[in-house]
């Protein structure tokens, strides 16, 4: 189950927006997405909420009284970089467009009012891009394993060299089998 956060000081708008996940399926090449909706009208409070959950994706108004929308997803940035960030504003100023982009590096920007389908879509992509990077991370992880798990065979086979000379030298017959020094 995917965990979102929604955050809007408007409860109007949340409430539309829960119904509106809670109502049409989100799916993405093929994988439905089981959604848990979580919401807050306080950015504070939904930063808080962050720094104790692990969370998806976060989609944010970016108008809102004490804190902005890219503030709030600059700081989840930081404390969990692997959750997708979304605004969603009713106000296209390129300029703050622009700054969402580069300090919070959100996923996508939709203006309010949005449209269903392309907010579900939206919702959809950037899970299945999490995804995505999530197990991207998990192969480049296991190939860093791999090449450590090499050097350190390497280490060990020139050490066995070293005190014994030959012991990683095999000599194999022309049927196979292992030819021992003495055999001719």
């Amino acid at each position: 189950m995917e965990k979102i956060l929604l955050v809007d000081d408007e409860p109007m708008i949340l409430k539309a927006l829960v119904r509106l996940l809670q109502r049409t399926p989100c799916i993405c090449d093929g994988r439905l997405f089981r959604l848990d909706v979580i919401t807050f009208t306080d950015p504070g409070m939904a930063l808080d909420y962050v720094r104790e959950h692990q969370v998806s994706l976060v989609v944010s108004d970016y108008r809102m009284p004490g804190m902005d929308g890219v503030n709030l997803l600059a700081a989840i940035k930081e404390l969990q970089p692997e959750a997708s960030r979304i605004i969603i504003s009713g106000y296209a100023d390129l300029n703050a467009l622009v700054e969402a982009i580069n300090r919070a590096n959100i996923y996508r920007f939709i203006a309010k009012p949005w449209n269903d389908y392309e907010l579900i879509s939206t919702i959809g992509q950037a899970l299945r891009h999490r995804q995505l990077m999530l197990e991207n991370q998990a192969l480049a992880d296991a190939g860093r394993e791999i090449v450590n798990h090499k050097a350190d065979n390497s280490k060990l086979i020139k050490q066995l060299e070293r005190e014994e000379p030959g012991i990683t030298k095999v000599n194999w017959g022309p049927d196979g089998s292992v030819m021992l020094d003495d055999e001719e």
